[in-house]
């Protein structure tokens, strides 16, 4: 059976919407999401406007800063901390990668633990560490949503993880590790990776090679989860070889209509719970 990210996103979508009206009910206000980009990058364009066409959908206020490639890092870090200070915000994103030259990790320094709406936050990273997460990575995130739709229980199982990416492979092996799953994280260095994914009852691939894993990869009756977006011939494709993997699958998502939906809604997801413990505190 395939699983459609589009129609998981979907349902989260409705429930931020309903919630963001009791929100505004309650407090006079709607979340407001911030995003920075740097650069003219194609991707990253439309990544940042299918955010903010999001936070149209379920209600929310969105502020966008664009910057060219080549702006002084410090004028970046400068419009970071503002919104940081900006109590009307409570989410900040700096869409990346970031064009060569700038220290990703020092801007992203400068977004507090309660706005870090990405999660990448190495405070939020040790909550989900310690299985008290506050925020955590969308990607992950909207993976373990999907797994949650099949109504399979994960206790037990055997989950392997190819990719090991401080955004998608660490706190999705850390998430798997949380709902009771044995986990086994693979990446370029890992000897025999097949002999792996062949135990592997729930398979998250997210390895940035297009379709690297191929059938005989993969177990029988495996769940597998492509995380990979890659672009073959002008066409997109995952990281998994879909046409040989899904006839083994009891549960495959493809790409597009995977798991690119699910992103936006965990972030939209996040956004919300922010600024819901914000106007808590």
């Amino acid at each position: 059976m395939l699983i459609y990210g589009k129609e998981v996103a979907a349902n989260s979508l409705k429930k931020i919407a309903d919630e963001t009206v009791d929100f505004n009910n309650k407090y006079g206000r709607v979340p407001t999401l911030a995003v920075i980009i740097v650069g003219d990058d194609p991707a990253s364009q439309t990544y940042v406007r299918n955010k903010i066409n999001g936070c149209k959908q379920v209600g929310f206020n969105s502020l966008s800063f664009e910057y060219a490639d080549g702006t002084p890092q410090q004028e970046i870090v400068d419009k970071v901390k503002s919104l940081a200070c900006d109590d009307s915000v409570d989410g900040i994103l700096v869409q990346l990668p970031l064009p060569k030259g700038y220290d990703e990790e020092k801007i992203l320094a400068n977004i507090p633990d309660s706005k870090d709406v990405d999660g990448f936050n190495a405070s939020n990273i040790g909550c989900l560490c310690l299985n008290r997460p506050r925020t955590v990575s969308c990607t992950p995130l909207g993976v373990m949503h999907m797994l949650e739709s099949t109504g399979v229980d994960l206790t037990g199982k055997n989950a392997v993880v190819l990719g090991r990416s401080n955004t998608v492979g660490k706190p999705m092996a850390m998430l798997l590790l949380n709902a009771n799953c044995t986990v086994t994280v693979c990446h370029s260095k890992t000897v025999n990776m097949s002999e792996f994914t062949k135990k592997a009852d729930v398979l998250v691939v997210a390895i940035g090679k297009p379709k690297f894993v191929t059938a005989d990869m993969v177990k029988e009756g495996a769940i597998v989860i492509d995380v990979g977006i890659n672009r073959v011939d002008g066409k997109l494709c995952g990281d998994v070889d879909f046409q040989s993997v899904e006839p083994k699958t009891s549960y495959i998502s493809p790409v597009p209509g995977g798991v690119g939906p699910m992103t936006i809604s965990m972030l939209l997801f996040n956004t919300l719970m922010c600024a819901k413990t914000r106007q808590a505190e």
